[in-house]
């Protein structure tokens, strides 16, 4: 993978092995709380934090305006849509954005963090941001592919410049999580029309992976792939240069085995969402949460010790959680990060 700053190359995954981090989203609209908690419960990947409690241009979808180039997102009564003026959602993403940015630079710094350490920036993986947004005409956008390439090129180039921005403004290596929790639906063409007249295709999957491979070198960063769907699009993910998958290891069923078994072979590290996203009736203990990944990796007949090699996280985003939870799944998340790297075999 190209980069533009030498001090982002990874082209291994061990930015992403061994560590804990967040997926994105948390309970809120402070942002400067929020960062302050984000950089100091995440010392080894702080990541840019979402507050879609904001409303409007601070939800997954409408935050994608303040990063794509040339193309903007308006609000339309069913959703998004894709606008090439500057409209009231674009203003309002990227003025929120910016807030983010001050937030998460001022953190950084009363933190004492200096140049140095690693950052995660997140957004709407291209086919998840092409299914949820709409043409002109109220169509989503994955029934234009021509769309779809250009919504894909905007991304990525936002997404290049934004990573940047937040090196320039901390010091730290910056990386990228793309969300594409619809991807499976897209895949198998299962994926709604906006009206009874609408039909959505499925996308072939070496089309889909050449996109989204296309996109993750654009970026120049490492990328991980997040999919908090039912399924996870192993094969898909395996042959693009996304140097880690994350999931919800609670999603994994008995079909996903091989295909887990297969990325880890292949050297893509793994993000495993061990933690859930609100509070359980019974708190459970970091052993209760970590025994799911180590029955996983029994299962594949990998040694234990492969758990070094992870990275936790949440189950998916922790804006439905309550401030509490919200910090013990982080801290529950480190104390499992901490016994996978101590000695794997006695868990």
């Amino acid at each position: 993978m190209s980069t533009s700053d030498a001090a982002t190359t990874d082209t291994t995954g061990t930015r992403w092995s061994g560590i804990t981090t967040g997926i994105g989203s948390w309970p809120g609209t402070d942002a400067r709380e929020a960062a302050a908690i984000i950089v100091g419960e995440l010392p080894d990947m702080p990541h840019l934090v979402e507050l879609p409690g904001r409303g409007i241009g601070a939800d997954m979808i409408g935050r994608a305006s303040g990063l794509l180039v040339d193309l903007c997102l308006d609000a339309s009564t069913t959703g998004y849509r894709l606008t090439t003026g500057r409209g009231t959602v674009a203003a309002r993403s990227t003025d929120l954005l910016d807030q983010d940015l001050d937030a998460l630079e001022e953190a950084w710094e009363l933190a004492g963090r200096g140049p140095g350490g690693t950052l995660k920036v997140q957004a709407p993986g291209p086919f998840t941001l092409a299914a949820h947004v709409e043409l002109s005409t109220g169509r989503r956008v994955l029934t234009d592919h021509g769309a779809v390439r250009d919504i894909t090129e905007s991304l990525a180039e936002g997404l290049a410049r934004h990573a940047a921005e937040v090196t320039r403004r901390t010091g730290a290596a910056t990386v990228v999580q793309l969300d594409e929790p619809s991807l499976p639906d897209i895949l198998a063409g299962s994926l709604r029309g906006r009206t009874v007249l609408e039909t959505v295709a499925a996308i072939p999957q070496p089309e889909a992976q050449h996109l989204l491979d296309n996109a993750i070198r654009a970026i120049g960063r490492p990328v991980c792939v997040h999919c908090c769907a039912d399924t996870i699009p192993t094969g898909l993910l395996r042959g693009t240069a996304a140097d880690a998958v994350a999931f919800d290891l609670s999603r994994v069923r008995t079909g996903d085995l091989d295909g887990i078994g297969e990325l880890l072979d292949s050297g893509a590290a793994l993000a495993l969402g061990v933690v859930p996203t609100t509070a359980p009736a019974v708190t459970p203990t970091w052993r209760d949460l970590a025994a799911p990944a180590v029955a996983m990796i029994d299962r594949l007949g990998f040694p234990r010790s492969t758990l070094r090699s992870v990275a936790v996280t949440p189950a998916c985003g922790l804006a439905a959680a309550d401030p509490h939870w919200a910090r013990t799944a982080l801290s529950l998340a480190r104390d499992i990060t901490a016994a996978f790297a101590e000695d794997p075999d006695t868990l």
